[in-house]
C-alpha cells in the first residue's frame, strides 16, 4: 500500500524538513506487520512529492489480532489487507512521521504552521460506502476529492466495480493537520482495524482531531467507525468533546475539588464555622478577574474559552467593553452561546441576553496553534488552564502565535502545579490531574518557561499562586502576568 504527498508551496523542499526525510536518501523502518520505506520521488524548483510504501508481512499479520475476526476461514489467508489503504498504513504514517504529526521541525519551526498547496495520492483505498463517503468525509475538511472506482477485474470489465478506490486529495493546509485526517478518516472508510480497540483509541481522537472534528457534519459516523462501534467507547468520546483542549476542565476540577483536608480542600467547607468556601475553579476566575481588574484592561480575549465559565463573570463587568472567547471546539462555542445567552431571541426575550451584552461579547472558532489576525488588538489575553493540554513540543508554536503575532498588552497564564499533586489523596504518586495534560510544570518550570518567553518577546512577567496551599509543595494553581514593554 502506498500513499504520497506532493506540494507547489515555495521553498517546496522545505515538505522533506517537515517530514524529517532527506531527499536523496531512502528511509526504511521495521514495524509488527511488515516494512515501510520512505523516499522522494519528486523535487524540482516547483514540486517535491514524497512517498510511502508498506509492505505488509501476511504472516506477520496472521499472527496479529487483526487476524483474530477472520479465525477458522479462508479469510485470515485470502484478503486484501497488504494492499489497500487501512488501518496498517495509518500504523504506519504514525511509525515514521510521528514528528511531523506532533507538530516539530527544528530545522523549519516557522514553516510547521504554514499552510501548504498538498496533493495526496492513495491508489488504493478500501471504502465501504463508495466514493460519496470519501467526499462526505475529506470534502468538509477543504479537499477537493478525486476517488476513482477500480475494477473487480480489468480483464473482465462485466463483473463491474470494487470497493477499492484510487483518491486524489488536493486543498490547502497545514501539513500535521493533513496527517491528522488521515490517520483518522482512513479506518473510517475501510470501517476494519488490524488492532484491538480500546480507550486508547479516544486518546488519539483527542490528539488528531482536536482542531476539526467537533464541527465535521459526519461527526458522529466518525466516532462510531473509528471506535470499532463500541458503544462505552463511543459515549465517552462524545462526552469528552474531543476537540476541545478545555474538554477536560471539568474531570480536572473534580479531582481538585477531592483534595486532602489536611492542606486545605479546594473544594473545601470550614471545619470549625461548616460554611462552603469557593472551589478551586471558582477562585482561579475570580483571581483572573481580578487580575484583569488591576491592569485595566477593557479588551479581552479568553483563549480556549471552553463552555463559557470564565465568559460569564468578564461578560457582566461594565469595566470590560469588548469580550471575545476563543475555542477550536464548535460544540464547545455553542454551549457558551447558550449559557451566556447569545442564541436566544433579540429583541428584548426573555431567553435571550440583554443587548449590551450581545454587542460586547463575541464567540469565534480559532486555535493557539495558527496565526489568527482576529487574536489582534486586545489589552489582554488569557489562557486559563490551557497550556497544559498542548504536547510540550508544540509551545514554540503557542509563544509564537500569542506573544508575537497576536502581541496583546497583557498575557494571564494560569496552570497546574505538579508539586502540588502530593496533596490529592485520589492522585497516584507521579500521576497528572487529568489524562489529557499532557505535562504539569513544577514551580521552578513555570517560572523559568516565563522568564524565557517575557525575555525573548519583550514583556516582563510576575508570578502568583491561586487555590490552597501546603507546606513545600505550594499553591495548586500558578498565575504568570505577562506585560508587554512594561512592569505588571
Amino acid at each position: 500500500m502506498y500513499v504520497s504527498l506532493t506540494t507547489t508551496t515555495a521553498p517546496v523542499e522545505d515538505l522533506t524538513f517537515l517530514l524529517h526525510k532527506h531527499p536523496a536518501r531512502a528511509h526504511t523502518r521495521k514495524l509488527s506487520v511488515g516494512a515501510v520505506s520512505v523516499v522522494c520521488t519528486e523535487l524540482t524548483d516547483e514540486r517535491c512529492t514524497v512517498a510511502l510504501a508498506l509492505e505488509v508481512d501476511p504472516i506477520g499479520l496472521l499472527r496479529g489480532q487483526g487476524a483474530a475476526m477472520e479465525s477458522f476461514t479462508l479469510g485470515q489467508y485470502v484478503n486484501d489487507r497488504p494492499y489497500v489503504a487501512s488501518s496498517l498504513l495509518t500504523g504506519a504514517i504514525r511509525g515514521v512521521y510521528g514528528t511531523a504529526l506532533a507538530g516539530t521541525c527544528e530545522a523549519r519551526p516557522e514553516r510547521v504552521s504554514a499552510p501548504l498547496v498538498l496533493e495526496i495520492h492513495l491508489p488504493t483505498v478500501a471504502c465501504a460506502g463508495g466514493a460519496q463517503l470519501i467526499q462526505r468525509l475529506f470534502e468538509p475538511l477543504g479537499w477537493a476529492v478525486s476517488a476513482r472506482a477500480l475494477p473487480l477485474d480489468p480483464e473482465v470489465p462485466e463483473w463491474g466495480d470494487s470497493e477499492i478506490f484510487d483518491v486524489r486529495l488536493s486543498g490547502t493546509a497545514v501539513l500535521q493537520q493533513a496527517l491528522q485526517q488521515l490517520t483518522i478518516l482512513l479506518p473510517v472508510l475501510d470501517d476494519a482495524k488490524h488492532y484491538w480497540v480500546d480507550h486508547t483509541e479516544n486518546d488519539k481522537l483527542l490528539r488528531h482531531g482536536g482542531d476539526w472534528l467537533a464541527a465535521h457534519p459526519e461527526r458522529e459516523l466518525i466516532l462510531r467507525r473509528f471506535l470499532r462501534h463500541q458503544r462505552n467507547l463511543i459515549d465517552a468520546a462524545a462526552a469528552a468533546d474531543t476537540s476541545s483542549a478545555t474538554a477536560a476542565t471539568d474531570a480536572t476540577d473534580a479531582i481538585e475539588g477531592g483534595g486532602a483536608q489536611s492542606v486545605g480542600d479546594p473544594d473545601r467547607g470550614s471545619a470549625t464555622t461548616g460554611t462552603r468556601q469557593p472551589s478551586l475553579a471558582r477562585e482561579r476566575r475570580d483571581a483572573v478577574h481580578a487580575e484583569l481588574t488591576r491592569l485595566g484592561a477593557a479588551s479581552v480575549l479568553d483563549m480556549g474559552c471552553g463552555q463559557g465559565a470564565l465568559l460569564a463573570p468578564l461578560a457582566r463587568d461594565p469595566r470590560i467593553t469588548r469580550l471575545v472567547g476563543a475555542d477550536v471546539s464548535a460544540r464547545a462555542l455553542a454551549q457558551a452561546a447558550r449559557r451566556l445567552g447569545l442564541d436566544g431571541a433579540r429583541d428584548g426575550a426573555s431567553d435571550g441576553a440583554p443587548e449590551a451584552i450581545r454587542e460586547k461579547v463575541g464567540l469565534i472558532q480559532s486555535s493557539l496553534t495558527y496565526r489568527d489576525d482576529r487574536l489582534r488588538g486586545f489589552d489582554a489575553m488569557v489562557l486559563m488552564e490551557v497550556v497544559e493540554h498542548l504536547d510540550p513540543e508544540r509551545l514554540p508554536v503557542l509563544e509564537q502565535t500569542v506573544f508575537a503575532d497576536a502581541r496583546p498588552g497583557h498575557v494571564i497564564v494560569t496552570t497546574p502545579n505538579v508539586e502540588y499533586n502530593a496533596a490529592y489523596p485520589g492522585l497516584a504518586p507521579g500521576e497528572l490531574r487529568n489524562h489529557d495534560h499532557r505535562f504539569e510544570w513544577t514551580r521552578a518550570e513555570f517560572a523559568a518557561w516565563a522568564d524565557r518567553v517575557a525575555l525573548a518577546h519583550g514583556y516582563t512577567v510576575a508570578l502568583a499562586g491561586i487555590g490552597p496551599e501546603a507546606d513545600g509543595l505550594g499553591q495548586s494553581t500558578q498565575m504568570a502576568t505577562f506585560t508587554r514593554g512594561g512592569t505588571t
